[in-house]
């Protein structure tokens, strides 16, 4: 990782805590973490996961819980919406890698890998990722029918290939 960590919640591998560890992201966790993802607030962060160690890995399940206001992928205009997403990670320790000719397979488990080195690893950047990856960079807002019209764009339905289907039938 490079540059500054938004959201960063340092947990001693060896030390797992008993019960889920419950993070919550301050005013300025929460600013810069809307500057990081492009959007215009993040109001609420709060993720609850419980730790498990598995052989050299450590399995984190959980839950986060946002609430963001964004800009409407069409009129441009700031709405709020609420993130629910489930969260399911490992944190492993690096593994000799693949050199860049050879050829690895990888299955589903391969892809919610996250690697650390030393003794701690940073949940609360997993957290801020698992985010990342939530926020709807097209999402639409409350007025994006009416900036469709006002910009002179048909709604899906009347531009659809059934739009173009019926303009035919009413031709004959």
């Amino acid at each position: 990782m490079s540059g500054p960590v938004e959201f960063s919640r340092m947990i001693a591998a060896r030390h797992l805590p008993a019960k889920p560890v419950e993070l919550v992201a301050d005013e300025k966790e929460r600013a810069a973490l809307a500057t990081r993802f492009g959007i215009s607030s993040v109001d609420h962060l709060r993720a609850e996961i419980s730790l498990e160690a598995h052989g050299a890995a450590i399995g984190a399940k959980g839950k986060l819980w946002a609430d963001i206001t964004q800009p409407c992928a069409i009129s441009g205009d700031d709405f709020a919406t609420s993130i629910e997403e489930a969260l399911d990670f490992r944190f492993v320790h690096p593994a000799n890698h693949a050199t860049p000719d050879e050829e690895i397979e990888l299955d589903a488990g391969d892809c919610d890998e996250i690697e650390f080195e030393g003794e701690q690893f940073d949940l609360g950047e997993a957290v801020a990722q698992s985010l990342g990856l939530a926020i709807d960079p097209y999402a639409t807002g409350p007025g994006a029918d009416q900036a469709r019209r006002d910009a002179g764009l048909l709604d899906e339905g009347a531009a659809g290939p059934f739009a173009a289907l019926a303009a035919l039938k009413k031709d004959k």
